[in-house]
């Protein structure tokens, strides 16, 4: 059974940080776009970042360019996002994805996903 364990979240205060790691098990993802989603309470899910197969490439929402890096161990079949300098704004459930058939940003794309992790940045 392929599963994506978000772990991590919590609650900062502004200007903190957090990392939030996604660990994959079932089968490995090393092959695979892995992404970031979240959603902020009564919106929708949006992108945040992306990371390709082996890393070389990164992928970044406006909003948190700067603040945020994603990185991926596929020794692990781990992908991380660490978030830096956070705001309010930035609370939202954090979601992990898997292997996108479509655009990467797209959260429709993507094939595989995980429970969601709380991230809540006090002012």
């Amino acid at each position: 059974q392929v599963q994506l364990s978000e772990s991590g979240g919590g609650l900062v205060q502004a200007g903190g940080s957090l990392r939030v790691s996604c660990a994959a098990s079932g089968r490995t993802f090393s092959h695979t776009v892995m992404g970031w989603f979240r959603q902020p309470p009564g919106k929708e899910r949006e992108f945040v970042a992306a990371i390709s197969w082996n890393g070389g490439r990164t992928y970044y929402a406006d909003s948190v360019k700067g603040r945020f890096t994603i990185s991926r161990d596929n020794a692990k079949n781990t992908v991380y996002l660490q978030m830096n300098s956070l705001k309010p704004e930035d609370t939202a459930v954090f979601y992990c994805a898997a292997e996108p058939v479509g655009v990467h940003t797209d959260y429709q794309s993507y094939k595989y996903w995980g429970q969601g992790t709380q991230v809540t940045v006090s002012s």
